[in-house]
């Protein structure tokens, strides 16, 4: 959709990003967030749209917006889907500070935040909270000990015969997941792991991104009825992708990273804004648990400048690593006699996502 459209038929933009945290500097770029509902063509024709997130030097009728390359707006559906999903980035935005558009329609869907908080916050958040203690594991190993070349089949055993392709590893891994989704699907004994595999860990993903461990290969090749020598190149084809794309990020890395964040890391051995961001999510989740509200705006919660301390390099590698540990061990403690339900009343959402889509109408 063009931004003018989306932007006829938005119901909220919230201020995001370092701004919305309490934590900016006059350098910071701004990062807006919102909700758009779509016309009746998109829900009830073939086209399809769930969010705006470029052609901000399009015609508008936000001027703020112009040019802001760092903004989402989110088909309502969307949305709702990924609140419903207590996914941390998406929470936060019913709980800014600062609403530059702000419609009735999009009151309604604020007032109604609290439906959207249950007992998920504590895997989402402290998920969310593990992905950047994963990245700066990684930019502190290439820190510590860089990749010296770029990996080459030979290096992983493989001579004369040819690689499976990223492609055919990829429909062989997809296949191999909707066989063990399958075999899970009608035993009751198996109801939680076929919810993992379907719903709230993204398996596929995971058996992309990682070699297939040994222990797994015969069980492998006897579900999918493969050959010896299939799964043997599978397992050496798979190693050798995921030393390229390491590769390929790191050298993205040495190109992209910015100068000044760049030599704070060098100096710290590790990356401080993420660092930043796994302390917050954890503690935004523990609060959650505790007061059923969430807190984005850090001045507020009380830890902005303790925050800030992490970005200026005041604490090292260590002592965010036992932080985050101590959290997650208050946030296990806390979990169980939390006051939020174990799951979001999924009726009830989906009659508030009805009424908002009527308010607003086509």
């Amino acid at each position: 959709m063009k931004r003018i459209d989306v932007e006829k038929r938005t119901i909220f933009i919230g201020l995001a990003g370092s701004h919305g945290y309490g934590l900016n500097r006059p350098d910071s770029d701004y990062d807006y967030r919102g909700a758009f509902i779509a016309p009746k063509r998109y829900y009830l024709g073939f086209d399809r749209v769930e969010q705006k997130d470029s052609g901000w030097n399009e015609e508008g009728i936000f001027p703020f917006l112009d040019g802001a390359t760092d903004t989402v707006i989110y088909e309502i559906r969307k949305l709702i889907q990924l609140l419903s999903g207590a996914n941390p980035n998406v929470l936060e935005l019913l709980w800014l500070t600062q609403y530059p558009v702000l419609t009735s329609v999009g009151r309604l869907l604020i007032e109604n935040r609290q439906l959207f908080l249950s007992k998920k916050v504590k895997h989402t958040y402290s998920g969310y909270a593990s992905a950047q203690i994963k990245k700066m594991e990684t930019h502190r190993k290439w820190l510590l000990n860089p990749p010296q070349k770029k990996p080459l089949p030979t290096d992983f055993g493989i001579e004369d015969e040819p690689l499976l392709t990223k492609e055919e590893l990829n429909t062989f891994l997809e296949y191999l997941y909707l066989l063990i989704r399958g075999k899970v699907e009608f035993l009751e004994e198996a109801e939680q792991l076929y919810k993992l595999l379907t719903a709230e860990v993204d398996f596929k993903s995971l058996l992309k991104q990682y070699v297939l461990p040994d222990e797994t290969l015969e069980y492998t090749q006897n579900l999918t009825n493969s050959r010896k020598d299939f799964i043997r190149l599978l397992k050496k084809s798979q190693r050798y992708q995921v030393a390229l794309r390491e590769w390929k990020a790191y050298q993205a890395w040495k190109e992209n990273r910015n100068p000044v964040r760049a030599e704070m890391e060098r100096k710290s051995g590790f990356d401080l804004k993420h660092g930043m961001h796994c302390i917050r999510l954890l503690r935004s989740g523990l609060e959650i648990l505790r007061t059923g509200e969430l807190i984005v705006d850090r001045t507020v919660a009380g830890d902005a400048e303790d925050l800030r301390a992490i970005l200026q390099g005041k604490y090292t590698y260590e002592q965010v690593m036992k932080m985050a540990d101590d959290v997650v061990v208050e946030m296990d403690e806390v979990y169980e006699g939390s006051n939020l339900p174990n799951k979001p009343d999924l009726e009830k959402i989906n009659e508030l996502c009805i009424e908002i889509v009527e308010m607003q109408g086509f």
